[in-house]
């Protein structure tokens, strides 16, 4: 028998509290109000249970029920795997399982509850003197759970690798209510399947993590950062190859922003002054960590012998805290300028580093052919080969006709050069509902079998994040 909204508030309730319940329309909007504003379904409540122990009895009550459950975080997600997809569904917030239940700097591990806000996660580890090294421009709203749930990456997955990777132990509540105890610190443990990893980037499809064990790192002394000209994409790989080589684990980031990301963020007022070294086709923002005290000049050597090859047109490097942050600002604010110059259409994709210059080239002229006066604004991580291939809409155009006109045309065009250079689709955002059909698309038929049967049988009354992921 289908519950009506007011027999789940009511149900609701009486397991978790009235007051960690929302049933009223009107105060779910900072829920349901997802970034990209492209999925705008209700919901039939809000829970927002302050222990493990309430998200299982939740849990347990949705089983028996039928009722779909939605886990959110921080709501930052891009792919709409955070709200629903039809009216009569609960979302589960986490926001109140906050706590930070300790840092082992011996291990090398903190292990914190999935409500807790990334930023404050880093200040915690920092007061401790290590880092957690997962940073994400959303990371001051962004919270572990959805952070994990995704397998994001950020910038600094070059030398310590994206939220799998960071990731030691789980702690997970099952479709039915049950606990999965996972949580450890130990670097070895050949016990059987690695369920960890079953469960980070999952997306909420297959169990609710509550809590984590991360990996975290000694802090670093200091931090050599600068941002480059470069006249090519291919120079830019080139200088990657080198730095890299030079500088090895301690390259901590190589992020690549054009032009036309410079002058939108000028034009918009978000810079307070220009912190690139003049214009320039292509620019580099470039990190390497200083690991000891006292002067370093890895990352000076390697631009000057970038130079001497001929790769770098120009060079700026942050001489202060005040230069570093807005080196930083300029690369991390690329999506919300975008926002500000109107309607875009957005990819998160990757291909093989070596293929970064192919793909950029041959998408924005794939682009530019089906939808003539489009602006490309592609960025993000060269290191990694993840590049967030953006695109503005033409100068003057109104911003729905463009997206009903060229949004299928435009997406189209870019999977086809990222599959045929055997890249991805989904490189750190997830599939959510945005590419639930795209995903049955691309990947291989067996996997997709692999992951309908691990579903089932982990959630086979499909209560956990309805339709999305596989639809």
């Amino acid at each position: 028998m289908t519950l009506s909204a007011a027999e789940i508030v009511t149900q609701l309730s009486s397991l978790v509290g009235a007051n960690a319940v929302i049933g009223e329309p009107s105060r779910m909007t900072t829920y349901l109000s997802e970034p990209r504003k492209r999925f705008t379904t209700g919901a039939a409540a809000i829970v927002t249970p302050g222990s493990v122990a309430e998200v299982q009895a939740v849990l347990r009550w949705a089983n028996t029920n039928d009722v779909g459950i939605i886990p959110q975080g921080g709501n930052t997600g891009l792919v709409g795997g955070q709200v629903p997809r039809r009216g009569d569904e609960v979302i589960l917030s986490l926001a109140r399982l906050d706590k930070i239940r300790g840092i082992d700097t011996a291990s090398g591990t903190m292990t914190v509850e999935s409500g807790v806000i990334l930023s404050k996660a880093h200040d915690a580890a920092e007061a401790e003197g290590v880092i957690l090294p997962l940073w994400l421009a959303s990371q001051g709203s962004a919270r572990i759970g959805g952070v994990l749930s995704t397998n994001a990456g950020g910038v600094n997955v070059l030398a310590y690798g994206n939220a799998r990777d960071l990731t030691m132990g789980i702690e997970a509540v099952l479709a039915d209510g049950r606990l999965y105890q996972g949580l450890n610190s130990l670097k070895k443990d050949n016990t059987g399947y690695d369920l960890k990893n079953l469960l980070v980037g999952a997306e909420g499809t297959l169990g609710i993590i509550t809590a984590a064990t991360l990996k975290v790192f000694p802090k670093p002394e200091d931090y050599e950062t600068a941002i480059v000209s470069l006249r090519d994409l291919d120079c830019a790989l080139a200088f990657f190859d080198l730095l890299r080589s030079r500088a090895r684990r301690r390259l901590s980031a190589y992020e690549i922003v054009p032009q036309l990301g410079l002058d939108l963020q000028l034009k918009h007022g978000m810079l307070d002054r220009d912190p690139t070294p003049g214009p320039s086709p292509w620019y580099a923002l470039v990190e390497v960590s200083r690991l000891s005290k006292g002067a370093s000049d890895t990352l000076i050597r390697a631009v000057e012998a970038a130079f001497g090859e001929g790769l770098l047109d120009n060079a700026v490097f942050a001489e202060s805290l005040a230069d570093r942050t807005r080196m930083w600002a300029f690369r991390e604010q690329m999506s919300e300028v975008q926002s500000r110059e109107g309607a875009s259409i957005k990819h998160d994709v990757s291909v093989p580093i070596h293929a970064v210059p192919q793909l950029i080239t041959e998408g924005i002229a794939a682009a530019e052919r089906v939808a003539p006066g489009i602006r490309a604004v592609p960025f993000g991580h060269l290191g990694d080969g993840n590049i967030h291939f953006n695109f503005s809409q033409p100068v003057g155009a109104d911003p729905k006709s463009f997206m009903a006109d060229y949004e299928d045309k435009v997406h189209e065009a870019i999977y086809e050069v990222v599959l045929r250079l055997g890249g991805s689709v989904s490189a750190e955002h997830g599939i959510g509902q945005l590419k639930v059909d795209l995903l049955r698309q691309v990947k291989d038929p067996i996997a997709l079998e692999m992951m309908r049967a691990i579903k089932t049988a982990l959630d086979p009354k499909g209560i956990l994040n309805p339709g999305k992921m596989l639809g």
